[in-house]
C-alpha cells in the first residue's frame, strides 16, 4: 500500500445513529478480508479513499473542500469482516435534465475501483441504506402488482397470486408454436414472459411472432373471459433499438396494450437500460429479469455485491418487478432466509441485514419468483415467505404437467388456494383435480415432499 490513509478517511467515533439522523449520508456494509500482510483499518480506510477523494499519493489539486466529501469509514469489526463506510450525498453526480440522482453514480464510486485492488483480498457489499432525500431523487417504480391486479379483475390489494410461466425451450420456438404454446397456458393462467434469449431471433422475427402472440391472448381472453398478460423482452444494447422494440409491441397490441409488461435484463444491460425503460414507458409493468446477476451476487464470490443489493438498487431504479430466486424451494442458488430479498422492496419499512431501510410511500417492487417451481413445492414456498402476492412464472412447472399447459397453469393457482385455506395438500389434491395431477406429473417432488402420496391419492403405478 503506497499510502496509510486511516488519518483521512477513517472516523471511528461517528455513530451511525447520527449519520441517519443527520440524512446526508449514504451508508454501506461490506464484508472484507485484508490481502496478506496488510492491516484492517489501513485497507477499509483504502477503500474508503479510493471510492470517493483518495489517490495513493497527495496531489495539488487537493483542497478543504474536497476533504469535506470524503468518504469514511465508521464502523468495523475484525472477527466477523465487517467495514461500514458514510458516503457524502455530494459525492454523487446528478442528471443534467431534472438534477434527479442516479444508480450509475452510486455504483461508480461503491464498487467501482475499490473492487480491482491489490491489497484487498475479498470486498462484497451487504447492505446500503439512503436517507429520505435519496429516496425522493430516484425515479421509482412508476407502476406495480396492484396495475396487475386491477386488469386481472382482483382486488388492488393483496390481490394474491399470478400464475404465469415462461416459454420454453430456453431459446424460444418458431412464430407459430411459440403462439401456440402462449395459447395452451393463458387458458388456464395470468401472465406469459419471454425467456431472456427470445427477442428478435432469426427464426422467430419479432414482427412475425408478436402479431400471433397477441392474436393468441385474443383468443384465449374470449374463450376464458379474463385478462390475461403478457412480459415483452425489449433489452437491447441501444437505446434506440429498444424504443423501436417497445413501439412494435404496444402498437400491436393495440387497445389491449396496458395488458403488455416488458421485460428487461437489467444486469446485463445496466442501469441505463431500466431507467430508459422506465422513464419512456411509465405505464407499462417493468420486469427486471436479472439474467447474469449470480456472476457477482453468489454466495460463493468474494466480490461484488449479493443479490439483495441488486433487488434493492432495482427499486430505486424502479423496476416493478424483479427476480428473487426461489428461496431454497427450487433449483436455483438461495435458502429460506433469501425472504429478506422480497421484504426490502415490497414493504415501506424493512430492517435488512445491517440497516433499517423506510421508502417513504415510495411504490413496491413485485418478487417474481423462477426456476424450477411447481404446484406441489408452491405451499411450503407461500408458508416460508407468508404470503402469495408475487408472480411466478413456472416453465416446467407449467408445461410439464401431464395433461396440458393450461391444467399446469390451474394447478399453480390450487397451490395457492391450498396455501391460502391452510389445507393439507393431500387432501386439498382429492377435491382439485390439477393439482392432484401434478403428484403425478412431477413424482420425484411428490416423493420427497409427500410420502405415500400414491396410496393416499389411490394412483398405482
Amino acid at each position: 500500500m503506497a499510502l496509510d490513509q486511516s488519518n483521512r478517511y477513517a472516523d471511528l467515533s461517528l455513530r451511525e445513529e447520527d449519520l441517519i439522523a443527520g440524512g446526508k449520508h449514504i451508508l454501506v456494509a461490506y464484508h472484507m478480508i485484508p490481502g496478506a500482510g496488510h492491516g484492517f483499518l489501513e485497507c477499509a480506510a483504502h477503500v474508503a479513499a479510493e471510492s470517493s477523494t483518495g489517490t495513493n499519493v497527495e496531489v495539488s489539486t487537493t483542497d478543504d473542500f474536497t476533504r469535506g466529501v470524503d468518504a469514511l469509514v465508521y464502523e468495523i469489526n475484525e472477527s466477523t469482516g465487517l467495514v461500514k463506510i458514510a458516503y457524502p450525498l455530494d459525492l454523487f453526480d446528478r442528471n443534467v435534465i431534472d438534477g434527479r440522482m442516479m444508480i450509475v453514480s452510486f455504483l461508480t464510486l461503491a464498487i467501482g475501483n475499490n473492487q480491482g485492488m491489490g491489497d484487498v483480498e475479498a470486498l462484497k457489499m451487504v447492505d446500503f441504506y439512503v436517507p429520505r432525500r435519496v429516496i425522493e431523487l430516484m425515479d421509482g417504480p412508476a407502476t406495480d402488482i396492484s396495475d396487475l391486479w386491477r386488469i386481472l379483475g382482483r382486488p388492488v390489494k393483496d390481490g394474491g397470486y399470478i400464475s404465469g410461466t415462461i416459454i420454453k425451450p430456453k431459446l424460444g420456438l418458431r412464430p407459430e408454436p411459440f403462439a401456440k404454446a402462449a395459447y395452451e397456458f393463458w387458458l388456464g393462467g395470468d401472465f406469459i414472459k419471454n425467456d431472456e434469449p427470445q427477442g428478435n431471433q432469426v427464426f422467430s422475427p419479432m414482427k412475425k411472432t408478436i402479431p400471433l402472440v397477441y392474436d393468441a391472448m385474443k383468443r384465449a381472453m374470449d374463450e376464458t373471459g379474463e385478462a390475461k398478460l403478457f412480459s415483452a423482452n425489449i433489452t437491447a444494447d441501444d437505446h434506440y433499438e429498444m424504443c423501436a422494440r417497445a413501439d412494435f409491441i404496444l402498437e400491436t397490441f393495440g387497445p389491449d396494450a396496458d395488458k403488455v409488461a416488458f421485460l428487461v435484463d437489467g444486469y446485463v444491460g445496466g442501469p441505463g437500460m431500466i431507467t430508459t425503460a422506465r422513464r419512456q414507458y411509465p405505464k407499462q409493468y417493468l420486469h427486471y429479469h436479472r439474467a447474469g446477476h449470480g456472476a457477482v451476487t453468489s454466495p460463493s464470490s468474494k466480490r461484488g455485491y449479493t443479490a439483495y443489493v441488486l433487488a434493492k438498487m432495482a427499486r430505486l431504479q424502479g423496476a416493478s418487478g424483479i427476480h428473487v430466486g426461489t428461496m431454497g424451494f427450487g433449483k436455483m442458488e438461495g435458502d429460506k432466509s433469501d425472504r429478506d430479498i422480497a421484504y426490502i422492496i415490497e414493504r415501506d419499512s424493512y430492517t435488512g441485514p445491517y440497516f433499517h431501510q423506510e421508502w417513504y410511500g415510495m411504490k413496491p417492487t413485485t418478487p417474481i419468483i423462477s426456476g424450477g417451481m411447481n404446484a406441489l413445492r408452491l405451499p411450503a414456498f407461500f408458508e416460508n415467505l407468508g404470503h402469495g402476492n408475487v408472480i411466478n412464472t413456472a416453465g416446467g412447472g407449467s408445461y410439464g404437467h401431464i395433461d396440458s399447459p393450461a391444467a399446469g397453469a390451474k394447478s399453480l393457482r390450487q397451490a395457492y388456494e391450498c396455501w391460502k385455506a391452510g389445507a393439507d395438500p393431500i387432501e386439498w389434491a382429492k377435491e382439485h383435480r390439477e393439482f392432484a395431477r401434478a403428484f403425478e406429473s412431477f413424482p420425484h417432488d411428490a416423493d420427497k415432499l409427500y410420502p405415500g402420496w400414491r396410496e393416499k391419492l389411490g394412483v398405482h403405478k
